[in-house]
């Protein structure tokens, strides 16, 4: 009655204040006598009025801007997936998308909608939002580099690096001899011409590298550790070189440019010795995320953005200034890892892909259109290779590594990734490169760094020698192998009691391997070791506690599921455990209609349904991750669901079908190494008409009397299940006991869900 009486009082109100509105309008028609007010058009054109509004509109600089964000998004991300699939960096398919969204291909093919899409016009607004993007990221590259890192190994690493930047440096001024009469930009002098030319040839992608170190899992290892350093101190003498170099070609001579230089170089000592304490000591009263306020933040970006400016009035381009406010920030890594996490997501997912499609648009293929261009072309792609991947493989040679290190240190410092197209972009803003020239240099940037991931994997099968994070000591071994893989520690803790339950009594004839992956997208090489010590920390100290030996496995992923299935089908293991959450318990018809939701825009579960191998609306229990490493794992897989039920002696074990066999030989395990109790129940009937599976059980019950027993009467309700501590079931009877949606579910204790 009450909800009625004021849905009353909202009408009378409303219709009050309508009314009044109306009056008052209606009254203000006769202030415009005299004022030669234009009356409305026909009706019959208010259609066309509102056409030309929506068009006027979708010309509106916002509109656009909004238009061409969204439209790059989408198209980098979906690129982007594309060649993560076939194991390529992102950055690679983001490239390739802005060059897909300008004149290469949406302009050749599209002209009209590119040129509606993208018009001249617009391209001011483009530039200054990617410029941004790119002050922010050149920010975290900065952060990025672990100073302490460079003083701990700069002695091993500075000889590489060097002569990965001079050799391909003065290989970019021989090439820049023989191509500048027919392809430098009129009145530019080739001093200018040259240096920018060498710049480009000598740059390494520091984040691509750190990236793919760390995909490969080889970031924990010397030669890992090695070539990041190589890779920062390239990173940090290229950056310097090219202020110089900047200054150089906006003064027009090396003498005109002292000046600037000098003035440089003050300004970086004064952020060096004067700001960089200043900041260390806010971070250090500021390290956690609760005491990391709006103002904090403030000081901090202000030093990004004043150290930006100053240096692009000085004349050496604002990046170099956000590279430098990034290297003298706090080096509390805690610190760092909070406020990289705040701006990451703008920068690299919102404004970082319109540089990328900024670039693409620049980016002229159709240019190149002769033979004689495309033999320059591959003349560049040339030289790059040789100057980078030769150079800087003799070099590692010469300091004293093998062969195969020695290469792979030459495919990693000939990535160049982003890092290139910036060179290339700054080039081409002070008219240093030609169109011509600046196409061919962002398709040498594309071949070699598409090329790092197959020179590797070349590298790998030359050389019969695995990058696989498995030790040797666990390939050289026949024993019963069980690696546990786990997300948060509290469960990896249940996992390896669970796994200790079933080896306790017989350690000397196997291997436990707690592996740990975590999304790549939440770390960042420098803060890598305290992440795994963090996450393995609870796992340690439990296998200390039960006096299970273990062996641990690190990785940072872009795909978890693909990773944990690849590692486990490579390592060879017996077993694999993984944990889900209670979730599975959940059934109803709405979350039924999610799951499949989330199945169908999951791309790798999308591509897998429409070649066959998965039905559209199939029915299973388990989420997608756990289905996908399912599906795709070659040996048995357990999955634990953990009540906290302490430990396994006593155990419940339901027979569903004759496949049931599988689960005796887990069953015995348990029983041998935990003295536990096992119930089995066989509602069908099984262990009479199966003279296997009543062998195996007869079996046992000799070898354990008093450890096993069986019942073909049974009712499971919920006070008998109450009276067990683990139910070990296999997957198949699990989706069955699922489907009969059991009273008792949810009241059952831990369950051990096999997959044999």
């Amino acid at each position: 009655m009450r909800s009625f009486k004021n849905i009353l009082v909202y009408i009378g109100v409303l219709s009050v204040f309508l009314l009044l509105m109306y009056l008052i309008l209606q009254a203000g028609k006769t202030l415009e006598i005299g004022r030669n007010v234009i009356e409305p058009q026909l009706q019959s054109s208010y259609f066309t009025q509102f056409l030309q509004s929506l068009s006027t509109n979708l010309a509106h600089p916002v509109a656009l801007i909004l238009a061409q964000i969204v439209t790059i998004i989408i198209v980098s991300r979906i690129f982007g997936f594309l060649f993560g699939k076939i194991h390529q960096p992102t950055v690679i398919g983001e490239i390739i998308a802005g060059i897909a969204l300008g004149p290469s291909l949406l302009g050749l093919i599209f002209p009209e909608f590119s040129s509606a899409l993208f018009p001249e016009k617009s391209l001011d607004n483009l530039s200054l939002l990617s410029q941004v993007g790119l002050v922010l990221f050149m920010f975290m590259v900065g952060m990025e580099l672990d100073l302490k890192v460079l003083k701990n190994k700069v002695k091993d690493a500075v000889v590489v690096s060097n002569a990965g930047i001079l050799i391909p440096f003065t290989l970019g001024i021989g090439l820049a001899y023989f191509i500048y009469q027919h392809f430098a930009p009129e009145g530019v002098p080739f001093l200018s011409f040259g240096l920018f030319l060498g710049m480009a040839m000598s740059i390494t992608a520091f984040p691509v590298l750190a990236r793919i170190v760390q995909e490969r899992g080889i970031h924990r290892t010397r030669l890992g550790a090695l070539v990041i350093t190589c890779a920062a101190v390239d990173d940090i003498s290229a950056w310097c070189m090219l202020a110089a170099i900047i200054a150089i070609a906006k003064a027009g001579s090396f003498l005109s440019s002292v000046y600037t230089i000098i003035l440089a170089v003050s300004y970086v000592i004064f952020m060096i010795k004067i700001v960089r304490p200043f900041l260390k000591r806010v971070g250090d009263l500021h390290a956690s995320r609760e005491n990391l306020s709006k103002p904090v933040v403030a000081i901090f970006l202000l030093t990004l953005i004043i150290s930006s400016y100053t240096t692009e009035v000085i004349g050496i381009h604002a990046l170099f200034g956000a590279f430098l406010a990034g290297t003298i920030m706090p080096e509390n890594t805690k610190f760092r890892n909070i406020f990289i996490q705040k701006i990451e997501d703008v920068a690299l997912v919102l404004l970082l892909p319109l540089f990328f499609v900024f670039t693409g648009l620049r980016t002229q293929i159709g240019l190149i259109n002769d033979s004689y261009l495309w033999q320059v072309t591959g003349l560049i792609i040339l030289v790059a290779i040789v100057g980078k991947f030769v150079g800087s493989a003799i070099a590692s040679r010469v300091m004293g590594q093998n062969w195969r290190d020695s290469l792979t240190i030459g495919a990693l410092m000939n990535t160049r990734g982003l890092m290139e197209l910036v060179v290339l972009n700054i080039g081409y803003d002070l008219g240093i490169l030609s169109p011509e020239v600046f196409s061919m240099m962002v398709i040498m940037a594309l071949v070699t760094t598409f090329m790092t991931g197959p020179a590797l994997d070349l590298i790998e099968k030359v050389f019969k020698k695995t990058l696989h994070p498995v030790s040797e000591e666990l390939n050289r071994l026949r024993k019963f192998r069980i690696i546990l893989s786990f997300g948060n520690p509290e469960m990896g803790t249940s996992l390896l009691r669970l796994a200790n339950g079933l080896v306790k009594k017989q350690k000397e004839n196997t291997t436990v391997t707690a592996l740990h992956l975590c999304p790549n997208n939440v770390l960042h090489h420098y803060n890598l070791d305290e992440y795994e010590e963090e996450s393995f920390a609870p796992v340690i100290r439990e296998s200390k506690l039960i006096n299970q030996k273990i062996t641990t496995l690190f990785k940072a992923s872009d795909s978890i599921d693909s990773d944990i299935t690849e590692i486990t089908n490579q390592g060879d293991f017996d077993l694999l455990l993984i944990g889900i959450g209670q979730s599975i318990f959940e059934g109803s018809l709405l979350g039924r209609i999610l799951g499949y939701t989330t199945r169908i825009v999951n791309p790798d579960r999308l591509m897998q349904k429409m070649a066959g191998k998965e039905k559209l609306f199939g029915n299973t229990p388990f989420d997608d991750r756990t289905q996908s490493i399912l599906s795709n794992t070659k040996v048995p897989v357990g999955i634990f669901v953990d009540k906290n039920t302490g430990s396994f002696n006593q155990i419940i074990a339901p027979l569903f079908s004759e496949n049931d066999l599988s689960l005796i030989k887990y069953i015995k395990r348990f029983i041998n190494n935990s003295d536990a109790q096992v119930t089995i129940t066989d509602s069908f009937d099984l262990i009479r008409k199966n003279t296997e599976i009543r062998e195996s059980i007869r079996a046992i019950e000799q070898e354990a009397p008093n450890h096993i027993s069986w019942n073909n009467e049974i009712i499971i309700d919920e006070q008998f299940i109450q009276n067990f501590q683990l139910m070990v079931i296999s997957a198949e009877g699990w989706k069955k006991l699922v489907d009969s949606r059991s009273t008792w579910l949810n009241n059952t204790p831990s369950i051990l869900i096999l997959r044999t």
